[in-house]
């Protein structure tokens, strides 16, 4: 046993020197695998970053959510240019007592009602984009409570003027947690702000959450009261006036697998009470699995792609080794002929030619996880370099050096050794 790890040691020196004498021509050789198993990792580490960002988005609407959504209706489009306009669509109360009565698999449904009003706290007044929902949304839309706390069930029922402050609408009114308690003001109504929640949505530029841009949160019950559905707002010298009673339903479903047959009927109650379509019907579920398809099939193309280059790099391999067995033709008939078997002759070759690739290997493992870094550094593109990716790269180099490197090895234990000898 000592005898072989001590002959296999020589061997692999041997083939370092062999590899040493020809630097130029065996750096070269190597490049293709570099570049190969670089972009492999790099282009895999891209694709990866992009799916995981887009899928966490989609997973943040929940899974076991349907998301209904007003929408005006297409043939009303292109008459709000008229100079006074009147326009009803969208999602109606009934609709959300509706799929709440008759929908079994439904566990919770919850109302939102949309609202840009002018707020003011303390000093500080300016627009603010309003929620108006109940007690369940923070059941169904998990926010970290900063501060305080959030609406309850008493406060839907009650009618009860309380507002909870997102971390974003907190700063963009200059407060801070010492506002809960305080008064805040929403288009001559007053608020008492009972807490601020985190902002999972991240601030001004979000919308990949239920919530979207949200400043702040009231009870639904105390805003109709007081706001009712009618809407009016100018757009280039014309008065546009909408009545929407609910902007978003949102319906929760106690199993994932019941996600799609629920959303049929849903589909259906809308249908029946909706003569138009002004309404979208969103399933985060079915988002989720046809982009985590995709994500597989991107995969596999970036895969294919760089493996090409991995290619290339063996047919490399090959070449060079080829033209050794050709120069060395006289010290392979001089090794055959004091002894040396063709197994050895074949290991010598084999060995020169997992030098070369786990060398380019790991000097392109080295690459491949510095272009990532180089692009998210550079232009904020998220990049996840996943471990099976380094694993499978350099494997598949080791793997190509062996395969492109059996055939010159083989080439090389055939030869005569009489033939050998007498090659000039």
């Amino acid at each position: 046993m000592t005898f072989a790890v001590s002959r296999l040691r020589r061997d692999v020196v041997l083939g370092v020197k062999n590899l040493l004498l020809h630097k130029l021509r065996s750096f070269l050789t190597m490049l293709g695998l570099v570049f190969g198993v670089g972009s492999v990792i790099a282009m895999l580490a891209i694709g990866e970053g992009a799916s995981r960002e887009a899928l966490d988005r989609i997973r943040r609407l929940g899974s076991h959510n349907i998301m209904l959504e007003s929408k005006k209706p297409a043939d009303e489009t292109g008459m709000q240019n008229k100079a006074s306009f009147f326009s009803i669509y969208g999602l109606l109360y009934s609709d959300a007592e509706r799929i709440a009565a008759t929908v079994p698999s439904v566990d919770v449904v919850v109302p939102v009602k949309a609202l840009v009003k002018q707020g003011k706290l303390n000093e500080r007044s300016l627009d603010l984009r309003v929620v108006c929902t109940t007690h369940d949304w923070f059941r169904l839309v998990e926010r970290e409570v900063i501060a305080g706390r959030v609406m309850s069930e008493d406060d839907t029922k009650k009618f009860a003027t309380v507002a909870v402050l997102t971390e974003w609408g907190a700063r963009r009114l200059l407060a801070n947690e010492h506002a809960v308690g305080e008064t805040l003001t929403i288009d001559r109504s007053t608020y008492q702000v009972i807490g601020i929640v985190k902002s999972e949505s991240g601030g001004a530029e979000a919308s990949d959450t239920p919530d979207g841009q949200t400043d702040v949160y009231i009870p639904l019950a105390s805003a109709r009261q007081r706001y009712g559905d009618m809407f009016a707002r100018r757009t280039q010298g014309s008065v546009v006036r909408e009545k929407v009673e609910l902007h978003e339903i949102l319906v929760h479903v106690e199993r994932e697998e019941d996600v799609a047959a629920t959303a049929k009927a849903v589909s259906r109650i809308l249908e029946t009470s909706h003569k138009r379509r002004d309404y979208a019907i969103n399933v985060p579920l079915q988002l989720l699995r046809q982009a985590e398809a995709t994500k597989r099939t991107f995969s596999i193309v970036l895969g294919a792609i760089a493996g090409i280059s991995l290619l290339v790099g063996g047919i490399g391999i090959m070449n060079i080794m080829l033209a050794s067995v050709t120069e060395r033709t006289r010290e392979i008939g001089i090794r055959r002929a004091i002894g040396a078997k063709r197994f050895q002759i074949v290991l010598q070759f084999l060995i020169e030619a997992m030098v070369l690739s786990v060398i380019g290997g790991m000097i392109g493992m080295a690459l491949g996880l510095a272009i990532p870094f180089a692009v998210t550094l550079i232009a904020g593109m998220p990049t996840v370099v996943t471990p099976m990716s380094l694993v499978l790269s350099f494997g598949i180099s080791v793997g190509v050096g062996i395969c492109f490197g059996i055939y010159p090895a083989m080439r090389a234990s055939k030869l005569d050794p009489i033939v050998a000898l007498r090659y000039e």
